[in-house]
């Protein structure tokens, strides 16, 4: 198959893709090109565009980590790349859908019985049901690990949910909540899979961002919220299974920062080439040519860092250190990047009718979740002297 390679991807990495996983990038390309129009009226209005779930579903970008819901076999290099797609289109499209199938399928995929992955993967890859994943708190994020005070205990054949959540995406609209509590019990965290009306259960809109403003966050409020145990993840017995969800997610936050800075890239060129100052287009002066020059190594050498940290995930060789240090990484190339093309829009660029403001917006939040710059550094620390730096 010949596919035609975006200019953004100057080593040719997507070429590496096998036939199917190549035509499964270009028909997402294609439809998320469709639905690009939309976007920054979606951005200004902060709302999140749900009609654009079912065409994701169609061209096969929901669900396709698990044996229930793939279409073909395919890898983490590929859906790597599905990521970076989402990602150059909007970031909140990206998040969506990284919280749909990393965080919210990841949960059932990691940890559920398989009774519970036959009844909800199929409905989460489809669009048919929407998920969400609960793990932050208002005084718990990068602690999660040690801080985690949303409380479960169980009641016979039920458990008791309280607790507050804060910034999860898609659940002012979703239809279930990975919710993950401290058992009062043995002191360990696990995970349920609750409905959005179930009695108790509330969530209030985060208003106000700046960043991702497309993304539903919500504030949770669970007040004895009732969970019968066949909806407790019957894998997740600890933070140690929680931390396996996260494995699986954190590289791919790292693909879809290369989106988004390449999206910005692309902006910032096609503004050098059309917009003239001194009788030529900008892009023909040479200090601009240098930072598109710098943006585009950016891009390329985050492609390279994420293809092979996908390779070490298919391989079972990926360690929580592989993962860190792409995301540490990328993140902060991405910073560089959406600044440049900012920069190269002059006054346009702090205004949305020019794409690159929005990406530059967009690119705080995904420099923050999923493990901050720091945090992810420390992961790396530890792994390079053995000893960890962690307060």
């Amino acid at each position: 198959m010949s596919i035609e390679l975006l200019p953004s991807d100057f080593y040719g990495f997507e070429a590496d893709l096998t036939e199917k996983e190549q035509g499964a990038v270009e028909r997402l390309r294609a439809a998320l090109a469709e639905m690009q129009p939309a976007v920054a009226d979606h951005w200004h209005r902060d709302e999140f565009p749900i009609d654009i779930v079912t065409p994701l579903a169609q061209t096969g970008a929901l669900g396709f980590n698990w044996e229930e819901t793939r279409e073909f076999e395919n890898s983490a290099v590929f859906r790597g790349w599905l990521a970076l797609e989402m990602g150059r289109a909007d970031a909140s499209i990206g998040t969506f859908a990284g919280v749909q199938n990393g965080l919210a399928q990841g949960s059932i995929g990691v940890c559920g019985s398989p009774e519970q992955r036959a009844e909800w993967l199929p409905k989460l890859a489809s669009g048919e049901v929407i998920g969400a994943f609960g793990l932050t708190e208002p005084d718990s994020g990068s602690d999660a690990s040690l801080g985690l005070s949303t409380s479960c205990r169980r009641e016979g054949d039920e458990w008791v949910l309280n607790g507050a959540k804060r910034w999860i995406g898609n659940a002012t609209w979703s239809d279930i909540v990975i919710i993950w509590a401290r058992d009062e019990a043995d002191d360990q965290v696990k995970g349920f899979i609750v409905k959005n009306d179930t009695p108790g259960f509330t969530t209030t809109k985060i208003e106000n961002k700046i960043a991702l403003r497309m993304v539903q966050n919500a504030d949770i409020t669970l007040t004895d919220v009732r969970v019968p145990d066949s909806m407790r993840l019957q894998g997740a017995n600890s933070f140690k299974d929680t931390a396996r969800v996260l494995k699986l997610t954190r590289a791919e936050v790292a693909w879809l920062s290369i989106g988004v800075m390449t999206g910005a890239y692309e902006a910032a060129v096609n503004y050098a080439k059309e917009r003239k100052q001194f009788g030529k287009p900008i892009g023909q002066h040479q200090l601009v040519q240098e930072m598109l020059a710098k943006s585009l190594a950016n891009i390329t050498a985050s492609i390279a860092m994420c293809t092979q940290v996908s390779r070490m995930l298919d391989e079972d060789r990926q360690g929580d250190a592989h993962s860190a240090m792409a995301k540490m990484f990328v993140t902060a190339r991405m910073r560089e990047v959406v600044a440049w093309s900012r920069e190269i829009c002059g006054g346009n660029g702090i205004v949305t009718d020019y794409q690159a403001a929005r990406y530059f917006a967009d690119a705080e939040a995904l420099y923050s979740y999923e493990g901050t710059f720091q945090m992810n550094a420390l992961i790396v620390g530890r792994a390079i002297i053995g000893k960890s730096a962690f307060a």
